[in-house]
């Protein structure tokens, strides 16, 4: 998915785990969560960076961007159906307000965990935490 976006033109950066980081799963439904965050970041931020790492036994991706963020008081509401926050609401970024939902419900089927947190100066940090096999 990184090199996708790198052949595409966004500029991101992968870190990874120095060993593959084997996670159990529906890798189409994996994929497709990934896929949208990480399209995400490249839309709204101008630098990307996916970090993976284990942590706990749990396979910790970082998804990083610095572009405008979410309001504080949206931060939760992107991830119902059809929600857009105010600032996405335009022709040029596109979208229904699916994907985080989506993404959101990926993530918790294979027992992971997605949260949303604003950086500073600017920028959104994506922390997903998944289950590694053991």
């Amino acid at each position: 998915i990184c090199n996708d976006a790198v052949d595409m033109g966004h500029p991101l950066t992968f870190q990874g785990h120095a060993q593959r980081v084997p996670v159990m799963g529906r890798s189409l439904d994996l994929k497709r969560a990934f896929t949208n965050v990480i399209n995400n970041a490249c839309r709204y931020g101008t630098r990307v960076s996916v970090d993976l790492s284990v942590v706990s036994r749990q396979a910790r991706i970082l998804i990083k961007d610095d572009g405008p963020g979410i309001p504080e008081d949206e931060i939760e509401r992107v991830f119902e159906p059809f929600y857009r926050a105010e600032k996405s609401r335009n022709r040029d970024t596109g979208g229904v307000g699916l994907g985080l939902a989506v993404t959101e419900g990926i993530i918790h089927s294979h027992e992971g965990k997605i949260r949303l947190r604003n950086v500073k100066p600017s920028g959104l940090l994506v922390t997903i935490m998944l289950p590694c096999l053991n």
